[in-house]
């Protein structure tokens, strides 16, 4: 891990913010240092701020349902799933056992969207560069990636809509619903909605999923334990070998893109998804037992228990005021002037989320699909709960990288659709959806779930029956965040540094490492010459969001 002392910075540049493009989604900017083209440091600022926080302070208790999931456009269903979930413990509600497999349905679903769309949309397209032009297989490449012409990259962004009309079959709308309620959700679905449900899931996962990016059936997908079974998946028949997904290993390879991006290599996974008979009640304190998809920490070495009491935010460089260290229920969002800011070292409306980890103090962890698979493989699950060896293999014998971190988003795709197939069957239509809660004047409340993007989480203090702090710790912050007070970078600062540039003019290695995180942001990446200072391009990666 990086000190203070190893993070000395030439002065910030004038350019270094850039005009916001995504006006939900906000701006990122990156600046590196290269020394003889090889990264040697890096900052991530988050140019945008927005200040949801300040806005519900004093509302209603449930305007963390209506404003939270417009942060986002993408994953406002997830937004509002850890929305929810913080006032159900705050006020102490019962959740009826359908609302919980409904929930988890229209979170799923949300994800299944995300995963081809990212790929084909925001990932891929980087493939096509001319950098890999001399590549075998490129040509290929070219005309299945190509952006809107290839012939893959229609499909995959046009059948990446299917799933999200099974959640707008529940919520009414997409995006932006407020369908989940404390106490359930405003729902009453038919036999014909669970059946029209069914039927698009089986479309999507037979059209897109098994035909086009596996070439095979998504249980032989599963049957892979170990990353040497992944390598050996993509040889071992015609249709695996032509299928996106054997194209893609074949040439990331060639590309390189298993050798960079390895990140911090410590993991995060706040879990998701509830076995409905386990969370009828819904406490912080049982939170990690119902899941089905676990929480854990992975510290590079050995697993703990997540507690959401460990979670601290770090203002240090962030343009708030002061040098706080909090958890979120005390967190503050006290924004100061940017010019005034920067005069004390601070270079990014991200604050620089922190985990106490046991022994080993307060540490940055990577969250997202990688996260979520390295919790998975996590001895000694339960019955009802997920244990998938994969991706700690992975880690292990083939290391982090930009190829690890995109073939576990991938993988989830096959994981997913089997689990809200699952929760489609056991709706029992007869059954409540709704129980009406008490509307407790005082409280504390906690809620969080995986959203495509990584763990995503809600603190909310009600008191007098009004909000008297809300703090939402989005992925991208715990991704994106900036050093903290003693000098630490956040994971994707990491993540960039050790990684070669082929074209300093154009670095789109480091459009490859932006894009497998999937910062919910715009990413512009200044480069400066480490040894002049002189900034020798800007290159756009791109909107994520």
């Amino acid at each position: 891990m990086a000190t203070a002392a190893s993070t000395q910075t030439l002065p910030m540049p004038k350019d270094l913010r850039i005009s916001p493009l995504g006006r939900v989604e906000g701006d990122l900017d990156l600046r590196i240092t290269l020394n003889d083209g090889v990264v040697s440091d890096a900052w991530t600022e988050a140019s945008m701020f927005r200040g949801f926080e300040i806005i519900l302070r004093g509302k209603d208790p449930q305007a963390g349902l209506i404003v939270t999931p417009r942060i986002c456009g993408i994953c406002g269903g997830s937004h509002l799933y850890k929305a929810v979930y913080a006032l159900d413990t705050a006020w102490r509600t019962h959740v009826p056992q359908n609302a919980t497999l409904v929930r988890n349905i229209a979170q799923a679903c949300e994800t299944l969207l995300s995963i081809p769309r990212w790929f084909y949309a925001l990932f891929a397209i980087d493939l096509t560069n001319k950098n890999y032009a001399g590549l075998a297989e490129y040509d290929e490449i070219v005309r299945r990636f190509a952006p809107f012409v290839g012939t893959s990259y229609e499909p995959g962004v046009t059948l990446s809509g299917k799933p999200i009309e099974v959640y707008a079959l529940f919520g009414g709308q997409w995006p932006h619903s407020s369908f989940m309620i404390p106490g359930g959700v405003m729902c009453a679905p038919t036999l014909s909605d669970v059946t029209r449900a069914i039927s698009i899931l089986d479309y999507w996962q037979r059209e897109w999923l098994e035909k086009q990016w596996l070439g095979c059936s998504v249980d032989r997908w599963l049957e892979n334990k170990t990353w040497a079974d992944v390598l050996a998946w993509a040889d071992e028949n015609d249709a695996q070998r032509n299928s996106d997904c054997g194209l893609f290993l074949r040439f990331a390879q060639r590309a390189g893109l298993d050798k960079f991006g390895a990140g911090c290599g410590a993991y995060l996974a706040t879990g998701t998804y509830f076995q409905p008979e386990l969370y009828e009640n819904p406490t912080i304190e049982g939170r990690n037992a119902a899941l089905i998809n676990r929480a854990a920490v992975y510290d590079g070495n050995a697993y703990h228990d997540f507690d959401h009491l460990n979670v601290r935010e770090d203002t240090a460089h962030s343009f708030y005021r002061g040098d706080k260290f909090l958890h979120p229920w005390h967190g503050e969002t006290d924004p100061i002037d940017p010019a005034e800011g920067h005069k004390q070292g601070k270079y990014s409306w991200a604050k620089s989320p922190r985990y106490e980890v046991p022994g080993k103090g307060a540490m940055p962890l990577e969250v997202g699909p990688l996260a979520r698979q390295v919790a998975a493989g996590r001895p000694d699950a339960a019955a009802h709960q997920d244990y998938d060896p994969l991706f700690l293999d992975a880690i292990k014998t083939a290391g982090p990288s930009v190829l690890v971190r995109v073939m576990a988003r991938m993988h989830e795709a096959c994981k997913y659709v089997k689990l809200a197939r699952r929760w489609l069957d056991a709706l029992e239509l007869h059954d409540r959806f709704y129980t009406k809660p008490v509307e407790h004047a005082e409280g504390r409340g906690f809620g969080s779930t995986e959203a495509a993007r990584g763990s995503l989480s809600d603190w909310i203090v009600i008191s007098n029956g009004k909000i008297e702090n809300y703090q939402v710790v989005t992925p991208t912050a715990w991704n994106i965040g900036p050093r903290d007070r003693i000098g630490t970078r956040g994971p994707m600062e990491q993540s960039f540094i050790g990684s070669r540039i082929t074209d300093p003019s154009d670095p789109v290695e480091m459009g490859h490492v932006a894009r497998s995180f999937d910062s919910c942001l715009v990413c512009t990446v200044h480069v400066y010459d480490g040894k002049s200072g002189r900034e020798l391009s800007q290159f756009r990666v791109g909107e994520t969001g």
